[in-house]
């Protein structure tokens, strides 16, 4: 028997610190997903996460706890393949370091991710985003701030992190007015500023008087927006925009519909999809066919170009007695 502790402390600081240099965001992510592990382990086995070992952690185990997040956490199929993602690769480290143990880490590593239905992506029309960014009120601070936020989330598709991230001196104006940010994998990008947006953020930053190294979008404190903040300041502008725009369901905004209209705007503007991935900041262009699936307007275009059927009405009647038997089985 081996104590699970030294592995899993050499597991953030050696695998994900040193060997991968993984993103503090990634680092948080494996953390709050191992943390609720030893700590269901605790609850079912009375022992300290301290002393645990890997024996406590066999297949059964991790299957009552990927239950758990679903039955008891209400979570979904998402979150629990995430959680499993770490565990997997707490797993991958420690068949390294024990090989003794490799029949168990095995059958834990053959655990698949479960299969869950994908919807088609929701997204604002041109209406509905012109009522959201008119809801913030503007002669208050705070109107301001979310009202700078709101466009520059629409008109870049940026993600929360990214948006939450931002400094003041990630914001170039003039020629080439853009906005550089950091996405998934430490990856940086530059994207493009409409007028109206640049306009909107040139009145903010002028208020904001921060610092080139200070966040963009700040709270009243001074420190940096939350991911749920920016969750809550949406959801309370949807409610309001609701009240002027009838078609705009409040209690289905998220912040990422906010990513989506960025992505159908392009589309609908006829921008390549591989434009719209470099735009977007992803790693696989397939990622953007979620976009084009959602889109009714090319496909729309699409049967517009095809001929129209010619097959007359009617059900075939087969020509034979033999055909006509057969046809019956």
């Amino acid at each position: 028997m081996s104590l699970i502790a030294p592995t899993l402390q050499s597991f953030f600081t050696d695998r994900l610190g040193n060997q991968r240099q993984a993103s503090p965001r990634t680092v948080a992510s494996y953390r709050d997903s191992l943390k609720l592990l030893v700590a269901f382990v605790h609850g079912r086995t009375g022992k300290t996460p301290s002393t645990l070992d890997w024996e406590d952690l066999g297949p059964e185990m991790i299957c009552a706890f990927l239950d758990h997040l679903e039955g008891v956490r209400g979570n979904g199929a998402r979150t629990r393949n995430l959680r499993l993602t770490a565990i997997r690769s707490l797993f991958v480290y420690a068949s390294l370091r024990h090989p003794e143990h490799a029949a168990l880490i095995q059958r834990v590593l053959a655990i698949p991710p479960k299969r869950f239905d994908k919807p088609i992506v929701s997204f604002l029309t041109s209406e509905q985003v012109d009522a959201l960014i008119e809801a913030p009120d503007r002669t208050r601070w705070e109107g301001r701030r979310d009202r700078a936020v709101l466009l520059l989330a629409v008109q870049t598709g940026l993600r929360v992190s990214e948006l939450t991230g931002l400094d003041c001196g990630d914001v170039t104006f003039g020629d080439g007015a853009s906005v550089r940010c950091e996405g998934k994998g430490r990856k940086r990008r530059a994207v493009p500023l409409s007028s109206s947006c640049e306009a909107v953020l040139k009145v903010w930053m002028h208020e904001r008087a921060g610092r080139r190294d200070e966040p963009l979008f700040p709270t009243h404190t001074g420190r940096r927006l939350s991911a749920d903040a920016v969750q809550r300041l949406v959801r309370k502008h949807a409610v309001a925009a609701a009240a002027r725009c009838q078609t705009l369901r409040a209690e289905e905004l998220h912040p990422h519909t906010l990513r989506h209209s960025c992505a159908m705007a392009l589309l609908h503007a006829r921008v390549d999809t591989a434009v719209i991935a470099l735009w977007l900041g992803h790693a696989d262009r397939r990622s953007t066919d979620a976009y084009v699936h959602a889109d009714m307007t090319i496909k729309r275009r699409a049967l517009q170009l095809t001929s129209p059927t010619s097959a007359p009405p009617g059900r075939y009647q087969p020509p034979d007695r033999l055909l006509a038997f057969l046809e019956s089985l």
